[in-house]
């Protein structure tokens, strides 16, 4: 009750549970683990946030090490998206226990919690990090020169991807200018030069299938974020909210492409 009357956490946000699940469905025990520290960073709790971090990054290796030693003809039996509601449900519980009442209270103080949309964005981010390492992988497994080469090329697209997302943070705190402007020279030049990134790689000569079919699919990825960033910067300009549900749409369509990313 003194807690409640205090009001400890007014001026801090917090992801919520929701969030954090959402963005673990997607990214995996490295998101989990990323959101779980930011909580305890905004409780001034420096080791918990640390060890959070570390769990979460030992869980993602040991699930990617699991995955590998399991044999192909079992994981083509198991529905793709039974492992990610698997360890979704527990990182779920895990918060509901260490950080439940804090975030319950948090909430019922009517004190603020950051949007779904960065939480999402991190997820998004933490899958294609996986992704890469699913790519560096078969880079040191394999001599194959134009698996180099597609790596090579790849390493500039994740690292537009990942800085283009932080449009999202801005949102809430950049003025219109100065997201057009984010959007106009940075964000939109970014995802033109991945598509130019996809379409040099996929002319390397004895690539894989499964490295191809990866190829079409990111470039559908990345033609719906320049549809989105687009959306956004026209909503921006005209100060409207007019285009929410298409805007709600075409995320939708990029969550869908990306689950296919992550399979």
């Amino acid at each position: 009750m003194e807690l409640e009357k205090e009001n400890k956490t007014k001026n801090v946000k917090f992801f919520s549970k929701n969030a954090i699940g959402i963005a673990t469905f997607f990214g995996g025990p490295l998101a989990a683990g990323y959101l779980v520290s930011e909580n305890y960073k905004s409780l001034d709790k420096r080791d918990d946030a640390l060890n959070a971090l570390f769990i979460g990054i030992g869980s993602t290796i040991i699930l990617f090490l699991g995955l590998y030693m399991v044999p192909d003809n079992i994981i083509d039996k198991v529905p793709s998206q039974l492992l990610p509601i698997i360890y979704t449900a527990i990182i779920y519980y895990i918060v509901d226990l260490k950080q439940g009442e804090v975030l319950k209270l948090h909430e019922k103080n009517g004190n603020s919690f950051y949007s779904g949309w960065k939480a999402a964005g991190i997820g998004f981010v933490c899958l294609l990090i996986m992704t890469a390492t699913i790519f560096i992988s078969v880079y040191f497994s394999s001599n194959d020169e134009s698996l180099n080469l597609y790596d090579a090329k790849m390493e500039v697209f994740y690292k537009n991807e990942s800085e283009s997302i932080e449009f999202y943070n801005h949102l809430e705190t950049k003025s219109a200018f100065a997201l057009i402007k984010e959007l106009d020279e940075e964000v939109i030049p970014k995802w033109n030069q991945n598509i130019k990134i996809i379409d040099d790689a996929s002319k390397i000569t004895d690539l894989p299938d499964e490295v191809k079919t990866m190829s079409v699919e990111l470039k559908k990825y990345s033609q719906l974020r320049i549809k989105a960033f687009n959306l956004f910067k026209k909503a921006i300009q005209e100060d409207t909210s007019a285009y929410s549900n298409e805007l709600d749409k075409i995320h939708n369509e990029i969550d869908a492409q990306l689950k296919i990313l992550g399979n």
